[in-house]
């Protein structure tokens, strides 16, 4: 029977890791907190045992051969499932009290980590973990035990809860309306347009129902979070489509004008995603909770309708003239 060889150590497969990511020794080591030559020395070693080269030398980097490549492969998934094996181990061990979450950016900071004091409340040995991710990720693998999605009901691996739908709503600082002479509905597209980079035809999409209106609605700023848009908005940049529980605050105090409710033409909602097949008692208690927190962003929500629906009360004229 023939004696299996000896794997590299951790060491050198995170050397190799790094070095394939940035295809410079130099970065590797940067990261890594060693020295160039001991990167150097790791991917000779692990040369050596697999029995070909795994870099050549271009100018000051380096670059993967075909075996590098190959091996780069097969090596990153198999080190991020260590990594979340491993966080799970961690987790188990340490405390059957700890919850990873993974979150959109601007729906965590704006949104959800204001209120996780009420979820914490009376549970003082409940440790949280915090993620930002934007895409659909592997949530098995991961070792993160809940995350919030946007979009379509489509997560490979994942259980998906239907949350909440997305309620938007066109605003404009006021002194870009005054400066503008907002007077009908039409008139919002001379206004300078914030765009999410994301979603570039949400302003067409939204002209097209209103009477009258003209513009290039392609034209403006684009910005690839909705945080990013929220700040160009209050000051003045352009007129922006955001959702409504995002900018709360900021309709509350006068900073932002509620100018129209704005159609949802991408039939996209927030979901509640969970690794398939694995429960966890936390798990549930958190899903109930923030199920709870946001049914009156539901359009069948218990106050009866959108946020959006209590900012445009009034006339539009009456509302941009405060």
């Amino acid at each position: 029977m023939l004696t299996p060889a000896p794997l590299p150590s951790l060491a050198i497969l995170r050397c190799f890791e790094a070095a394939a990511k940035h295809q410079s020794f130099t970065a590797a080591a940067e990261e890594l907190g060693l020295s160039q030559g001991a990167v150097s020395r790791h991917v000779k070693e692990l040369e050596d045992q697999v029995g070909a080269r795994l870099f050549r030398r271009e100018g000051r980097g380096v670059r993967l051969t075909d075996a590098g490549r190959d091996l780069s492969a097969h090596l990153l998934s198999d080190l991020e499932r260590l990594r979340g094996t491993i966080a799970r181990a961690v987790a188990a061990g340490n405390s059957a009290r700890l919850l990873s979450i993974a979150v959109l950016p601007t729906f965590g900071s704006r949104w959800l980590v204001p209120r996780l004091k009420d979820f914490k409340a009376g549970q003082d040995d409940l440790e949280l973990v915090i993620h930002s991710r934007s895409e659909p990720f592997d949530l098995v693998e991961s070792g993160i035990d809940l995350a919030i999605h946007f979009g379509s009901d489509d997560w490979p691996g994942a259980q998906l809860t239907p949350l909440c739908r997305e309620d938007l709503i066109a605003v404009a600082a006021p002194d870009l309306i005054e400066r503008f002479g907002l007077l009908q509905k039409a008139d919002l597209f001379r206004m300078p347009l914030l765009h999410l980079s994301s979603r570039p035809m949400l302003w067409e999409s939204f002209r097209q129902t209103v009477d009258k209106a003209e513009g290039a609605t392609r034209k403006g700023s684009y910005f690839d979070q909705f945080a990013l848009i929220i700040s160009a908005a209050v000051a003045g940049l352009g007129a922006a489509i955001l959702p409504a529980y995002l900018i709360e605050t900021e309709l509350q105090n006068g900073l932002l004008v509620p100018l129209e409710s704005v159609p949802d033409t991408y039939g996209r909602s927030y979901y509640i995603a969970t690794p398939a097949g694995l429960n966890k008692p936390l798990t549930a208690q958190f899903s109930r909770w923030i199920r709870k927190q946001v049914s009156h962003l539901s359009h069948d929500g218990p106050e009866g309708g959108p946020i959006s629906s209590r900012w445009l009360k009034a006339s539009f004229s009456e509302r941009i003239e405060g």
